[in-house]
C-alpha cells in the first residue's frame, strides 16, 4: 500500500471506523466481561452489546486506541507513515501530515504504537543458532547529572546499555555479492539493560528465548554461565583482541547495532534514556518484518487491536 493508496482507501473518519470495526470482529471479538462470544452491534453508540450479560463494549476499548479523543484516522495514518519506510520517522513528520497543530498528542500516539510493536515482538522467543553481544546508543545527560563531568566508556551519562540477540545461521548457498555476509538472519531482539551483571543478562537471554538456543557471544564475564545454568543448549564464547575478529563471527549483532544507532541519528538529534526502549521496539518490529514491504501496514493494525499501551500519557 503507497500513500496514495492508504488516502484512497481510508478518505474519511467512518471509513476508517468501519475498517476498525470489521478488523476487530474478524480476528475473533468477545465480551471483556463475560467472555461470551454473542455481540450485537449498535451504530449510534458505535458499540457492541453482550447478549448474554448486556455488557456494552465501545469500537476503542481495550485496545490502543481506548482513552483517546483523536480520530481513528490519525492513528490509521500514523500507523502507516510508521511502517511505510524502513528509516526512523519523528512525531514531528507525522504531525506535518497530519496537519495537527499541537505536537504532543501525534507524539504520544507514535510512542504508544511503538510499545504495542514491541509487546507483540516479546510473543516470538528466539531460537537455534544466535549471536548476542552489548551495544551503547548515545543519550542525552540526565538532569541530575548534567553538571557532573563527564565519563567515558561503558560508565558514561550519555550511554544507555543494550542487550542485542540475533537468530544467525551460516547460509547453505555461498553469498552473490563479493562483501555479503555469509550467514542470514532472523529475527533480532533489541532490550535495554541497566547494568552488565550476569543476573541482569542471563535473565533477558532466558526470557526473549526457547531455552534450546545455541549462543555464541564475545569473551565478556557475564555471559560465562549461560550453558551451566541451563539458559542456552550450547554457549561458545570467542576470545580475541581484534575487533575485527569478533565482528566477523558475531556479524549480524554488530550490523544489527550499527543501523538501529545510524536510524536513530539520521532522524533524532537527541533522545531521552527512558525513551530508547520504544525507539528500538520500532526499529526490530520492522527488521523482523523487513520482507513485507508495503503490506506490513496490516500487521500494526493487529497489535493496536490487540493491546492497551503500557505507555503513560495524557487523555486528549
Amino acid at each position: 500500500m503507497t500513500l496514495l493508496d492508504f488516502y484512497r482507501q481510508y478518505p474519511d473518519e467512518a471509513s476508517c471506523e468501519a475498517a476498525l470495526r470489521s478488523f476487530r470482529e474478524h480476528h475473533g471479538l468477545f465480551c471483556s466481561q463475560c467472555g461470551g462470544l454473542r455481540l450485537s452491534w449498535n451504530p449510534s453508540h458505535k458499540s457492541w452489546t453482550c447478549m448474554d450479560c448486556k455488557h456494552e463494549m465501545q469500537l476503542r476499548s481495550g485496545t490502543v486506541m481506548q482513552g483517546s479523543h483523536l480520530p481513528v484516522r490519525d492513528w490509521f495514518a500514523a500507523m502507516f507513515m510508521l511502517t511505510a519506510t524502513r528509516r526512523a520517522i519523528s512525531a514531528k513528520e507525522i504531525q506535518r501530515q497530519l496537519g495537527r497543530k499541537r505536537y504532543q498528542p501525534v507524539w504520544e500516539i507514535v510512542h504508544k504504537l511503538r510499545d504495542v510493536m514491541g509487546r507483540r515482538d516479546s510473543l516470538y522467543a528466539l531460537h537455534g543458532d544466535m549471536e548476542v553481544d552489548e551495544g551503547f546508543f548515545s543519550t542525552e545527560t540526565p538532569e541530575d547529572q548534567k553538571d557532573c563531568p563527564l565519563k567515558r566508556g561503558r560508565g558514561s551519562q550519555r550511554k544507555t546499555s543494550v542487550l542485542v540477540m540475533a537468530e544467525s545461521s551460516r547460509s547453505a548457498t555461498p553469498p552473490a555479492r563479493k562483501y555479503s555476509t555469509p550467514k542470514t538472519v532472523g529475527h533480532i531482539k533489541m532490550l535495554v539493560i541497566g547494568d552488565f551483571k550476569a543476573s541482569t543478562i542471563t535473565g533477558k537471554i532466558k526470557t526473549g528465548t526457547d531455552g534450546n538456543a545455541d549462543v555464541t557471544t564475545d569473551g565478556f564475564s557475564s555471559y560465562a554461565a549461560l550453558e551451566k545454568d541451563g539458559v542456552t543448549t550450547s554457549h561458545h564464547a570467542v576470545v580475541a583482541d581484534d575487533k575485527k575478529s569478533v565482528g566477523k563471527v558475531l556479524t549480524w549483532v554488530h550490523i544489527a547495532i550499527s543501523n538501529a544507532k545510524r536510524s536513530i541519528l539520521d532522524t533524532y538529534h537527541d533522545i531521552k534514556a527512558e525513551f530508547l526502549q520504544l525507539y528500538l521496539n520500532e526499529f526490530c518490529y520492522k527488521f523482523n518484518r523487513r520482507y513485507l514491504g508495503f503490506r506490513l501496514f496490516d500487521r500494526p493494525e493487529l497489535c493496536a487491536c490487540t493491546y492497551r499501551a503500557n505507555f503513560k500519557h495524557r487523555i486528549y
